[in-house]
């Protein structure tokens, strides 16, 4: 089989490392990829968002099956793009239509979906451009914090909490009338404050079956005790203590089930993965968001822990073979640490040489911001790399990474030191 990664980052990193490994793989390219997925396959000199661009490679290539990794390609419509063209109707698009994609793509459909089809998750208002006012009025009821998101994508940024209703309708007004978001606050959701702690939790499903993978929790804060703005996530692990037998039946039963038959009830053919981003509020499951494609950094813990092939686990989604289907989980717990570029989430410099990763031990080294330059690997990105590795519990496995972490060496190298702490 051959098969196409879109994407850059250490969640696409991650896929390819296990797809390399099922004795289904022909041959294996990453668009475009960084310095580590070179290493487990061929990159390619494609923009995910060239949809015309990666359907004639796809074609030239005799690719079988497309993994689609970040989000922006999924709402604007790869999957549609693909489905509409005959010569291509022989390819496997893992990610959902332009119409399942909503989901993430807007916060405001979420909601009315999730309210729609009794899928427990905040109570919650819209403001569209000239309600800010009315936004203003909703923020009094409420008490604090205060939650606002904005309606579109906004590269994880969107997202705003504040502690004080004055800030709180400052950055309403923000988003609202100086579009602090550009497109993606023309809508803002102001919701209730949840109070309780995260997990992630992910399916694959085929539009009528799913296969439940590994939950993991994120740390999305830059700074130690989750203070400062928010990241693409500074790190991850799995399993979640508190995500056991009962919660997850939970979280079956109310959450994933409905949110699947839904889909299959608004006639939106959903064939991919689901994020749920969801939190435990004294022992009850509650929706946060949903994504409409893995996350990052939890697929540095997730897709490790998954024993089967996981090649052929997504080869059955085309056909809706997914039923009956068994999906083997690595006991061990893993830990995913990130190292970011000193700066990031604000600015940051790129080109910094990045040394010691032939040295590590006992840890898996999956490349995000990184590119070879003249046969040095460099920092690319804010999100550099993750150091994920495996132990009899969490913080065991803490422990190797954070090893690992000094012995990786480039200029202003910065992460977290306090990962897993809160579920001690």
């Amino acid at each position: 089989m051959k098969v196409l990664i879109l994407g850059s980052g250490g969640r696409e990193h991650a896929m390819a490392w296990k797809i390399d490994q099922s004795p289904e793989l022909e041959k294996l390219y990453i668009a475009p990829g960084n310095a580590g997925t070179g290493q487990v396959g061929t990159n390619v000199a494609l923009n995910p968002g060239n949809f015309e661009s990666i359907a004639a490679f796809v074609k030239e290539n005799n690719i079988n099956l497309v993994v689609v990794g970040p989000e922006v390609p999924l709402v604007g419509g790869i999957r549609d793009y693909f489905d509409q063209r005959a010569d291509l109707s022989g390819v496997s698009v893992i990610g959902p239509s332009k119409a399942g994609a909503r989901l993430e793509g807007s916060k405001d459909f979420a909601k009315a979906f999730m309210q729609k089809y009794a899928i427990p998750t905040a109570a919650y208002k819209t403001f569209t451009a000239g309600e800010t006012t009315a936004g203003f009025r909703f923020l009094e009821t409420l008490k604090p914090p205060y939650v606002l998101k904005a309606d579109g994508l906004a590269a994880g940024k969107g997202v705003i909490i504040c502690s004080k209703i004055e800030e709180a309708k400052e950055n309403l007004r923000q988003m609202l009338d100086d579009k602090k978001f550009g497109e993606a606050s023309q809508k803002v959701v102001i919701e209730e404050f949840l109070n309780g702690i995260e997990v992630s939790v992910f399916v694959l499903t085929d539009g009528k079956s799913y296969l439940l993978l590994p939950e993991a929790k994120d740390y999305k804060r830059i700074g130690e005790g989750d203070a400062g703005p928010n990241t693409g996530g500074m790190g991850s692990v799995s399993p979640v203590p508190f995500a056991d037998k009962p919660f997850m039946q939970k979280v079956e039963e109310r959450i994933i089930k409905p949110t699947v038959l839904g889909l299959q009830n608004e006639h939106i053919l959903y064939q991919g993965f689901i994020f749920f981003g969801l939190i435990n509020v004294k022992g009850d499951p509650f929706v946060i968001e949903y994504n409409c494609r893995m996350g990052d950094p939890e697929s540095e813990v997730v897709i490790p822990r998954i024993k089967s092939d996981f090649l052929a686990l997504l080869s059955k989604v085309k056909s809706q073979s997914l039923e009956g289907q068994k999906i083997e989980i690595e006991p061990s717990a893993a830990a995913a640490v990130f190292l970011v570029s000193g700066g990031y989430p604000g600015n940051y410099q790129k080109g910094k040489e990045i040394t010691g990763i032939t040295e590590t031990g006992g840890s898996l080294i999956f490349q995000a911001g990184t590119k070879y330059d003249t046969n040095k690997v460099v920092t690319n990105g804010g999100r550099v790399l993750a150091i994920t590795s495996f132990g009899n519990g969490i913080q065991e496995a803490l422990a190797v990474s954070y090893r690992n972490a000094e012995v990786i060496k480039f200029d202003e190298k910065y992460y977290r030191h306090d990962l897993g702490r809160d579920l001690c």
